[in-house]
């Protein structure tokens, strides 16, 4: 390696993402559902008790006579334009009692409406857990690439309780890391050792400085919220579902948004659809 490759490892290396704090504004909630007028007021209810970190905040409701197609429920989002759609799984679709996709109304609304898209358990399906529904004073930011996605954060503080945890997660996953280390060790003039240690120390890294880097504005902030990291190796959805579990998640944040296709983020499709007991918001 000459001196000028050198000096630009060192300087890319040393350079860091750094965290800007901005907090998402909600002003209207618009919450979408397939249940008559009673039953929503009820939901609707429940969901702002839930969601009491959305004071201040006008709630809208659309009931399941309003609409009669996809076409139809896109068109009342946008004539509401809201900040935030609060909805549930398999809307307008029994299809709840298999685990197989999100509803085709909620995979259309997720990529289609110009909001974030708060995602709940289907209420007749009786799967939430326990402790998912009562507040969100433990919430967990998912991403395949935490490092720079200040959304994703900034979206995760505006849903954390006060006085309650944050969780900022990067699982870099370990079959791609193993391929990847494959191909590697089939190059002569590498040392597949060094490689591995080095090349998994930096991705490691890089998410980790990017979580103190949180850390550190959010402190300053006086915010009251605890942020723990956790960053990693393994396989995402073993661990997201260890997690959840192990620290009583009450809802996760993922970006959905992928500029380069229509379909869902390739992350954030499979955890939507199989964790299917805890709240989500998809940015």
């Amino acid at each position: 390696m000459s001196k000028v490759d050198q000096f630009e490892s060192v300087f890319r290396s040393a350079t860091k993402a750094v965290y800007h704090l901005s907090t998402p504004v909600v002003g209207k909630v618009l919450v979408v559902t397939d249940l008559g007028k009673q039953e929503a007021e009820r939901f609707v209810a429940a969901d702002r008790e839930f969601l009491a970190v959305l004071a201040d905040v006008e709630w809208a409701v659309v009931t399941g006579d309003q609409y009669g197609n996809i076409a139809d429920l896109l068109g009342l989002v946008e004539r509401h334009r809201p900040d935030l759609v609060v909805t549930y799984r398999h809307l307008q679709s029994d299809a709840w009692k298999w685990p197989f996709s999100l509803g085709e109304h909620l995979d259309v609304l997720t990529q289609a409406a110009g909001s974030p898209v708060f995602v709940l358990p289907h209420p007749t399906a009786g799967g939430a857990m326990e402790h998912a529904l009562v507040n969100t004073d433990v919430v967990m930011a998912v991403t395949d690439h935490l490092t720079g996605d200040d959304e994703l954060v900034n979206w995760s503080v505006r849903f954390t309780a006060p006085g309650g945890v944050l969780w900022l997660t990067h699982i870099e996953n370990e079959r791609n890391f193993e391929h990847f280390m494959t191909v590697v060790g089939k190059i002569p003039s590498i040392d597949t050792d060094h490689a591995r240690e080095t090349v998994l120390a930096q991705l490691l890294k890089e998410p980790a400085d990017y979580i103190d880097s949180c850390k550190t504005v959010l402190e300053a902030s006086e915010l009251s919220i605890d942020v723990q990291p956790m960053v990693q190796v393994g396989h995402r959805l073993e661990e997201y579902k260890r997690l959840i579990d192990e620290h009583k998640v009450d809802m996760l944040v993922m970006s959905t948004k992928d500029e380069y296709q229509a379909a869902m983020h390739g992350l954030a499709y499979p955890l939507a659809v199989e964790l299917r007991e805890i709240p989500l918001l998809l940015l």
